[in-house]
């Protein structure tokens, strides 16, 4: 579908990196792109309370391409239901994620690692449509911004980055404030990768880039790249030094038993509307790690449902 959105004034730059992953995702990937393209509207329509004539031009553009987009893809359950489409985006930005860490540990630096660790975390910021972040989406959304900016102003620079997590003097800062940083009017340089300067003791505050010259990393390229990952098991820390990037593959699993796969188990739990629903997440992520053959994922992910739903334990 045709895509006639105007360019954004100044005054709605704040959502000119949500549009221009949407376009990078209308032929690779359309839930990506649709839901890009409403976060860039709720961002869009709480900028002002008067638009003008240039803002409201583009704003229309977008309803009215939203509302196409419902009636083409009225059958993607993904576009559709907001369960489902949680879980792709999930998924996805994971995705990109995993495979740009491998690319920092293997030392591999060049745009593509850039671009992997930046749209990444365009789309952790899209998922906050659907409520708070996980504490796993939020640890993975900080590096990734941070870790964009690094990389690029190292190789803008002509200097070798470091893989891994940045070695802070103060590893108990929080860097909330860059979160938000980035979504202020004006942040974006859509010339060039905008990214402030970053030294290894200082939290970083990068501004967005909204121009790439190159292509995503394939989804099937990353998902393979994810799964020859070493072991990264996540472990919360509420002062933490560094970062552990999050792998759901690596999450302990509980282990088979007649009490959940027995031919005579019958057990089931009294849940509440919030377990049922946490239940239904996991199912719908497993079909969505069915979606990119991993495995792994989609048996951790229907294991936690089994669990949730005959003792009413969160295995998460």
């Amino acid at each position: 579908m045709s895509v006639n959105i105007p360019d954004c004034p100044p005054s709605l730059k704040s959502i000119q990196h949500y549009l221009k992953t949407a376009a990078e995702h209308d032929s690779r990937d359309p839930v990506v792109a649709y839901w890009c393209r409403l976060h860039a509207l709720q961002v869009g329509l709480k900028v002002t309370e008067k638009k003008t004539s240039e803002e409201t031009k583009v704003l229309m553009a977008i309803m009215d391409w939203l509302e196409e987009a419902k009636k083409i893809f009225k059958d993607n359950e993904a576009i559709s239901s907001e369960v489902v489409a949680q879980a792709h985006l999930e998924n996805y930005a994971l995705k990109l994620f995993l495979f740009a860490d491998k690319q920092d540990q293997e030392q591999n630096y060049g745009k593509n690692i850039v671009k992997a660790f930046y749209t990444a975390g365009v789309i952790y910021d899209v998922l906050t449509t659907f409520g708070d972040l996980t504490d796993e989406a939020t640890q993975n959304r900080k590096y990734a911004r941070w870790k964009a900016a690094y990389i690029h102003n190292c190789l803008k620079n002509g200097e070798t980055p470091v893989p891994g997590p940045m070695q802070s003097e103060n590893p108990g800062q929080d860097d909330e404030q860059s979160t938000n940083d980035v979504n202020q009017p004006g942040t974006a340089n859509s010339q060039t990768f905008g990214f402030t300067n970053i030294t290894p003791a200082t939290p970083p505050v990068p501004t967005v880039p909204t121009s790439f010259t190159n292509s995503l990393p394939d989804p099937n390229a990353a998902m393979q790249a994810a799964s020859q990952l070493p072991p990264v098991p996540y472990t919360p820390d509420p002062n933490p030094g560094g970062f552990v990037p999050y792998d759901p593959s690596q999450q302990p699993q509980p282990a088979p038993s007649n009490t959940f796969y027995g031919d005579n188990s019958t057990s089931v739990a009294q849940l509440s509307p919030d377990q049922i629903a946490k239940a239904q997440k996991y199912c719908k992520w497993a079909s969505s790690a069915l979606n990119y053959d991993d495995i792994k994922t989609a048996i951790m992910n229907l294991r936690n449902a089994l669990e949730l739903l005959q003792t009413g334990r969160d295995p998460a």
